[in-house]
């Protein structure tokens, strides 16, 4: 399993996007490590907001791609996903749930008004005050 130092120094893929590290956070006896993104919500319109995008994913399903130096995500914390070469979409035309690294996601709205993504089948205890607050989403 990657540590903290590992995560700081270099970025995770995901969306088509990096990802960088914030903290790592116990949360009912899984310890999860939380990343973040900025961008702005769309180039097109007059005055675009920025987008707070955070993603949170267990620690042990963090796997670092050598050949590509740079982090992935597999459940099994082992196997490098391959990567994927499809055009980026803003985040709000995004679908809320889909399927990323042989995973499956669901984006959420978070405190502050970020966009929470979190493997579907850790939602429940991620995606509630308790849980955001021990993360250190705000």
């Amino acid at each position: 399993m990657l540590t903290a130092s590992d995560l700081e120094i270099n970025v995770l893929e995901f969306r088509q996007r990096s990802f960088q590290f914030e903290r790592l956070a116990d949360l009912e006896g899984t310890d999860y490590a939380v990343f973040s993104r900025t961008e702005t919500e769309s180039e097109s319109q007059f005055r675009p907001k920025l987008v707070h995008l955070k993603l949170v994913v267990p620690q042990a399903w963090i796997v670092y791609d050598e050949p590509n130096d740079l982090l992935a995500l597999s459940k099994d914390g082992r196997t490098v996903p391959p990567r994927l070469a499809e055009p980026v979409i803003e985040v709000r035309a995004e679908r809320s749930e889909f399927r990323e690294q042989g995973i499956d996601w669901k984006r959420a709205d978070g405190p502050g008004g970020a966009l929470v993504y979190v493997p579907v089948d850790h939602a429940g205890p991620v995606l509630t005050d308790a849980g955001f607050a021990a993360l250190g989403i705000a």
